[in-house]
């Protein structure tokens, strides 16, 4: 696995937006999204249990406009980088992690690197609005979102068909709206779709794996879920 190093150049990547090199931007906002498409994970520990590693899939890398290049995970309420995902139980990066090699590492691959810089510098979107949408990546780890019910007392799962980049850094999961659907499949992009993030009624995110254990039934499963809507109804 090649990685990235401190010491690589980005003087030469120029901000679509501001027109300066990321080098002399001390923004962390996203500008440019890469989906992961070769299985890497990011790997974390928490209090709960010691000495023990848990995984997570990586959903995507973003490229932030002082140039730093980060994995995004679909963490508790929102897509965060790996490096900043905090939990009630002090859960915390412990770095990448390549199951086909079985190796860990700490900085994102450079082929990575690479793509994001070089499309960052290919496409010259002109934005005026923090709504405008620079970039939709369909969702490959099979997220869902959590969604209260009608009655806020009972909890809804919904699949995440895309994640939507807007000017302002802001990545939002996309959900369908069913009663707005006109073809199928539905596609990134699609004018059924709408932000999760934003709506009173979400929740949080869980990875596909949680998602079937709760659709069959997994009595641990279902011991979670119910605390959550436990909690929804408190809010």
């Amino acid at each position: 696995m090649k990685t990235s190093n401190a010491g690589h150049n980005s003087d030469n990547v120029i901000d679509l937006f501001t027109g300066k090199t990321y080098s002399s931007a001390n923004d962390s906002h996203i500008i440019r999204l890469s989906p992961e498409l070769d299985g890497l994970e990011m790997l974390y520990s928490n209090e709960a249990s010691e000495d023990k590693y848990f995984s997570l899939k990586v959903l995507c890398w973003g490229l932030r406009a002082n140039g730093e290049v980060v994995g995004l995970v679909p963490w508790l309420d929102d897509l965060v980088p790996c490096q900043d995902i905090e939990d009630p139980l002090n859960g915390a990066w412990e770095g990448y992690y390549d199951p086909g090699i079985d190796e860990l590492f700490f900085e994102p691959p450079i082929h990575k690197v690479v793509e994001l810089e070089t499309a960052a510098e290919y496409y010259e979107l002109q934005c005026e609005n923090a709504n405008d949408v620079v970039q939709e990546i369909p969702d490959t780890i099979g997220t869902h979102a959590v969604l209260a019910g009608k009655d806020d007392s009972s909890l809804t799962l919904q699949e995440v068909v895309s994640w939507r980049l807007f000017h302002d850094g802001t990545v939002c999961a996309m959900l369908v709206d069913e009663n707005k659907v006109e073809s199928t499949p539905v596609l990134p992009g699609d004018s059924c779709l709408y932000p999760a993030q934003v709506q009173e009624k979400f929740r949080y995110f869980f990875q596909h794996h949680i998602a079937n254990k709760i659709k069959s039934e997994d009595p641990e499963a279902l011991a979670a879920i119910s605390l959550l809507v436990e909690e929804s109804s408190q809010g």
